[in-house]
């Protein structure tokens, strides 16, 4: 079918009625080298807040809010430090902190980064994810802290025993790096890995210029944003986030005098770092080739080894099937990166697993995202240096009523990513 047959197919997802994508961006990696880039649909549309706005066309440059691929990107600065000395994968993170955190029915048990990158350190995200910078994590983290309250940040597993996927682990890990470094989170991450990888990522929007922010796309929904959050898939789209025609972003009050190493909350470690899909091809090459991107070697090849080193593996007893590990999506881990294990099964009526392909055969390590609308995919195989980048920035219905063939994605992820594996790297 060729290069033009796969961007047929692809334009054809993102126009599908029964669920259109505003648009999509994609990259196939075949033995190490870029062979499939292309960009469809719109990183800005007229909506109900800029009702006169004209479309603008995705392209290369484009970035997204990218949701949980942040968590793997973070990782990279997690690992620089640790391959510096300034950080330990097993200390008990009270030596960054500056006071003892442990899980209240736990005492004894140290909390650690590795807890924190594999989702096993029990924090879950019923309390909250993100704080104002007035607010010490320490007063949501610890009982009698003025945040506190139930302590539902707490699951009641022993920390290291069980897995529940948590976003707010990684607002701890920021504060973490941030009281061992005393530099902010974004920062920090611009400083270990965007500035010299020459990448235009970033997490925090006030530091954009605005040329830069014209690149960031807007996502969407055809739902309404907060109310009766009805889907009409034949309705408008609806602006979720980063939609700068109708307001500029705007700095969180307090941030002059956030202090580093209280609340990494705020700069969004897991899930909103900006970035193109060209520059998520970029880490993934440099993952690829050990840790070199050219010239430069970010990493070294052992750590990382040890970044996408197996951690955990589902066997029934160490996570449920359903929420803490999304239906059975989750079934291997490594250090801020999922393993797909081509599982595929049934729950429920419905197919469930991490099986990426139709038929199966394509396994690897990466990360999934999806939030406000963008759904995004970041998975390679790291033997045979294939992989596949996806992202698209806004969904026209909802995707639970689209569910997956042969895994716990939406049908639409499924039909993506098969179409790129059976067309680029397919044997």
């Amino acid at each position: 079918m060729g290069m033009d047959g796969l961007t047929r197919e692809l334009q054809a997802i993102v126009d599908d009625p029964a669920l259109p994508l505003a648009g999509l961006a994609a990259v196939a990696i075949r033995d190490g080298a870029v062979v499939y880039q292309h960009a469809f649909g719109y990183k800005r549309l007229p909506s109900s807040t800029t009702p006169k706005a004209y479309p603008i066309r995705l392209d290369g440059e484009t970035m997204f809010r990218i949701a949980s691929i942040s968590k793997l990107v973070s990782t990279l600065g997690v690992m620089t430090l640790i391959e510096q000395g300034v950080l330990d994968l097993d200390a008990d993170l009270g030596r960054y902190l500056g006071y003892s955190l442990r899980h209240p029915r736990f005492p004894d048990r140290p909390l650690t980064l590795r807890m924190l990158l594999t989702h096993r350190s029990s924090l879950c995200d019923a309390a909250g994810l993100r704080w104002g910078p007035e607010v010490d994590l320490r007063a949501v983290l610890l009982p009698g802290g003025h945040h506190f309250g139930t302590g539902a940040i707490w699951a009641p597993q022993e920390p290291g025993s069980w897995f529940a996927y948590a976003n707010v682990s990684w607002g701890v890990l920021a504060t973490v790096l941030e009281a061992a470094t005393g530099k902010r989170f974004d920062r920090l991450m611009r400083r270990l890995v965007f500035d010299p990888l020459g990448l235009k990522a970033g997490f925090y929007l006030g530091d954009f210029a605005p040329a830069r922010l014209d690149d960031v796309a807007t996502l969407y929904r055809r739902r309404e944003k907060d109310g009766a959050e009805r889907w009409d898939p034949q309705g408008p789209w609806i602006a979720q986030i980063d939609d700068f025609g109708a307001a500029p972003p705007a700095a969180p009050p307090g941030l002059d005098d956030y202090v580093p190493g209280t609340n990494g909350t705020l700069f969004g470690p897991q899930g909103g770092l900006r970035i193109s899909a060209a520059e998520l091809a970029r880490i993934m090459l440099m993952l690829m080739n050990g840790g070199r991107d050219g010239e430069l070697q970010l990493l070294q090849p052992a750590t990382v080894d040890l970044m996408f080193s197996r951690q955990w593996t589902f066997n029934g007893r160490n996570g449920t099937g359903d929420s803490d590990t999304f239906r059975g999506l989750h079934h291997a881990w490594g250090l801020g990166n999922q393993h797909f294990l081509d599982v595929s099964g049934s729950a429920g009526g419905r197919a469930c697993g991490d099986r990426l392909v139709a038929g199966g055969g394509f396994t690897g390590v990466g990360h999934l995202g999806w939030a406000w609308g963008l759904n995004a995919l970041f998975v390679f195989d790291r033997a045979r240096r294939d992989g596949l980048i996806w992202v698209s920035s806004g969904v026209g219905a909802d995707p639970d009523t689209c569910p997956g063939c042969y895994s716990s994605n939406a049908r639409f992820q499924e039909r993506i990513t098969d179409a790129l594996y059976r067309q680029v790297l397919a044997p």
